[in-house]
C-alpha cells in the first residue's frame, strides 16, 4: 500500500501527516515563526511513532502556497532535501485547496470559498466544489483586495467561507451561509488531496517542487 508523508508550513500552523497501510496519523501546531525549528523533529517523531524509516515513503506532499513567503520556502527546502536524498517524487498541493478540503472533512460542506490573509490589504482567494470527496478548483486562484473577490455563478449553491481571509468579512462582497475565519490549512488535508493526485500519477521530481505565491503572477505584467 502507498505510504505518503505530507507537511505544511504556509501559515501560522506547522503540521505533518502520514498515510501508511490505509491509516492517517498527523500532528498540527499553531507556532508562528517556529516552523524551521519544529518541522524536521515533527516529521521524525511521526515516522518513529509509526515505526517507519524515511526510505519507506513513496512520495512527499507539501503545501506549495499561497501563504507566508518564508513558511512556503521552508516547506520547499525540506521537501526538496528529502526528495533528493531519498530519490522520491513530490506532490505539490494548494493551501487554498487544503483549506477547502478541511472544511469538507470537518463540516461536510460541498462548496467552499477559501481565503487566506495575504497582508498588504489583500487576500489569497479560491473557490472549490466537492467532487467524489475531493475539493476541485472552480476558476482560478488569485490575490486581490477583499472588495474584488467573487463567487462562481452556480445555481442554488450554498457556500461556506474558510480561512483567515474571512477576517475581512465586512469587506468581502461574497455571500456565504457561514464562515470560519480561524481555520488554517493542515497537513492532514494536504495529504488527502495528495492521495488523489498520487492516484492520478501527478507526482513530480523533487527539483520541480516550486512555491506558488500568486503575487508573482500579478507583479510580472506590471514590471513589463
Amino acid at each position: 500500500m502507498t505510504t505518503l508523508l505530507a507537511l505544511d508550513t504556509a501559515t501560522e500552523a506547522c503540521s505533518v501527516a502520514l498515510l501508511h497501510e490505509g491509516k492517517v496519523t498527523s500532528h498540527h501546531e499553531v507556532i508562528p515563526r517556529q516552523h524551521a525549528q519544529k518541522l524536521l523533529p515533527m516529521i521524525k517523531h511521526l515516522l518513529a511513532d509509526a515505526g517507519l524509516p524515511l526510505n519507506a515513503l513513496d512520495a512527499i506532499a507539501f503545501g506549495r502556497g499561497p501563504g507566508a513567503f518564508t513558511g512556503v520556502r521552508i516547506a520547499i527546502g525540506v521537501v526538496q532535501g528529502l526528495g533528493f536524498a531519498l530519490e522520491r517524487p513530490v506532490l505539490p498541493v494548494s493551501n487554498l485547496a487544503a483549506l477547502a478540503q478541511g472544511a469538507l472533512r470537518a463540516q461536510g460542506v460541498q462548496q467552499v470559498a477559501a481565503a487566506i490573509d495575504a497582508r498588504m490589504d489583500e487576500v489569497y482567494w479560491g473557490c472549490y466544489q466537492a467532487e467524489a470527496g475531493e475539493m476541485r478548483l472552480l476558476g482560478q486562484e488569485a490575490v486581490l483586495p477583499p472588495e474584488r473577490v467573487a463567487l462562481p455563478d452556480i445555481a442554488a449553491a450554498q457556500w461556506f467561507g474558510a480561512g483567515t481571509g474571512w477576517g475581512y468579512a465586512e469587506r468581502l462582497p461574497a455571500t456565504v451561509g457561514t464562515f470560519d475565519a480561524q481555520r488554517l490549512p493542515t497537513a492532514q488535508d494536504v495529504l488527502a488531496l495528495a492521495a488523489f493526485a498520487w492516484a492520478r500519477g501527478e507526482a513530480v521530481a523533487a527539483d520541480q517542487a516550486q512555491p506558488v505565491y500568486l503575487r508573482d503572477n500579478v507583479a510580472v505584467p506590471k514590471a513589463r
